[in-house]
Order: structure tokens, then C-alpha cells, then sequence
């Protein structure tokens, strides 16, 4: 009886060392399949792939070797199958969140609106692309905050990618004084542009006269950056357009209100009284 219970347990040692084996092996051959598919595909698609790729192939490889330790142990796989069928459609009614998710990612791959490493708006948020996964999208923003937005949402949402395109453009609002030229201000915003480096030649930047504001004289100048200098040049621009204005005598207003007294064309008097001369 005891000789057949230390062969027993022989027999379930040396069991559960082969399957320790299989998991072991399976870790270190999903880690070198998973750098090999990387380097693989390093020059033939981008990142997104490359991490999409190299995911699929560790789980695979691991499931794999799962299956033959679970195998080695003398677990029954049929059990096993037939319970995961179970559990899956009791899963499957439950985390319907999380099916959407799956198909939405889905959806991101295939359609690829932004990859890794590029930095996306989504609502009022906005931040690199960390990862793209089943479930989510993960972004590190400006403020260096980790933010996950889930992939149904980027479904239904808009996402505006601002790193798709080599170069964007910088929109101005401007307001100068009704007594100024117009023509004036505009070759004055056409010099500061060409004398700045950071704004492109081509496309050239664009004057637009939006109208008479409350104030003002509304108007739009537009110059167009590459997109790694979009934000240098974003903090320089208003600073020369001042200086620019400043050396030119041009006026930039403050918003003026008048006050009336039941006439329309006679403004609200103002007597200013000494009040030295008062207390005499």
C-alpha cells in the first residue's frame, strides 16, 4: 500500500514538474517570439501593427504550451472546454460593455484614424497615443496624466488626430482700432510672418477681414508651421505681431462703452469738480 502511494505521488510530482516545464518554456518562447515578430515587422508596418503582432503571437504561444502542461497533469481538456463554453455565454450576458469594446477596437485597427505615438483630441481631452487595445485606448496627456478611454467611446465620438499631417495651420484673431488702414495692417502681419522662421512659404499665409466688430476691426491671419513647431511658433507669433504693432503706431482696443440719457446722440455729461476749490 505504501509503495503504491509513493508511486502516486512519484507519478504526480513528476506531473506537475513536466507542467511547470511547459510554462516555463512557454514564458521564455512567447518572449522570443514576440521580439521576433517586432524586429520582423520593424520596417514593414508601424507601430500599432507591430504591437498588435507581436500580442497575438505571445498569447498564442502560451495557450499553447497552457494546453500541453494542463495536459501533462492528465487534466481532462473536454471538461475544461465544455466549462469555458458555460462560462463564456455567462460572461458574454453579463459584460456586454466590454463585447462592444472588443468589436469597437476592432473597428480602430481596421480603420486606423490615428496610431501610436500620435496625439489625439477626444472631447476635452488631449494627449499622446500610448496603446491601442481590445478594450481601450490608453493616452498620456500634456499635464503628463494617464487617461483610458474606452473604445466604444472613440466610436461614437470625434476624434480629431492633430500629428496625422506634416503641417498645420495657426489661426489669429486680431482686432485693431476703426482709425487704422487696413491695407496697412495687413502687409505689417505679412512682414512679421516672413521674417519669422518657423512659418512655411508655401502655403502661403492668409489674410482674412471677418467685419466691424463691437471695437474693432475684426480679422483672421493665418500662417502655416510644420507640426513639431507648432507650439513654438504659436508662443512667438503674438509677441512680434506686438511689437510689430507697437513700432507701427498701430492701435490694438480695449472694448469702449457710452453712456446716453434719453437722447441717442447726446452722451451722458461728465463734470469733474475740483475738490479743493469745493471746500473754499
Amino acid at each position: 500500500m505504501n509503495e503504491w502511494l509513493a508511486k502516486i505521488d512519484a507519478a504526480l510530482v513528476t506531473s506537475i514538474a513536466e507542467a511547470l516545464i511547459y510554462f516555463i518554456v512557454g514564458l521564455i518562447l512567447a518572449r522570443l517570439a514576440s521580439r521576433g515578430i517586432k524586429r520582423w515587422s520593424r520596417h514593414r508596418f508601424d507601430v500599432h501593427r507591430q504591437l498588435l503582432m507581436a500580442r497575438v503571437a505571445t498569447y498564442l504561444v502560451l495557450l499553447v504550451f497552457v494546453v500541453m502542461g494542463l495536459n501533462a497533469i492528465g487534466f481532462n481538456l473536454g471538461v475544461l472546454i465544455g466549462a469555458a463554453g458555460i462560462l463564456s455565454v455567462a460572461i458574454g450576458f453579463a459584460s456586454q460593455t466590454s463585447a462592444s469594446n472588443i468589436i469597437s477596437g476592432l473597428f480602430l485597427v481596421a480603420e486606423r484614424p490615428f496610431s501610436v505615438g500620435d496625439l489625439i483630441r477626444v472631447g476635452t481631452t488631449t494627449g499622446e497615443v500610448l496603446s491601442i487595445d481590445l478594450l481601450s485606448v490608453k493616452l498620456r496627456t500634456f499635464d503628463n496624466l494617464f487617461v483610458r478611454i474606452p473604445n466604444e467611446t472613440l466610436i461614437k465620438s470625434e476624434v480629431t488626430t492633430l500629428t496625422r499631417f506634416p503641417i498645420r495651420r495657426i489661426d489669429l484673431a486680431i482686432g485693431v482700432a476703426y482709425k487704422e488702414d487696413i491695407k496697412n495692417v495687413r502687409q505689417v502681419l505679412e512682414q512679421v510672418a516672413g521674417a519669422n522662421p518657423l512659418c512655411l512659404d508655401e502655403p502661403k499665409p492668409i489674410f482674412v477681414f471677418l467685419g466691424f466688430g463691437e471695437s474693432s476691426l475684426d480679422m483672421q491671419f493665418s500662417v502655416w508651421v510644420k507640426r513639431e513647431n507648432f507650439i513654438d511658433l504659436k508662443n512667438s507669433i503674438h509677441e512680434e505681431i506686438k511689437e510689430a504693432f507697437d513700432a507701427e503706431g498701430i492701435e490694438i482696443p480695449f472694448p469702449h462703452r457710452s453712456l446716453y440719457t434719453g437722447s441717442v446722440t447726446e452722451p451722458f455729461p461728465i463734470r469733474i469738480i475740483d475738490e479743493t476749490t469745493q471746500s473754499q
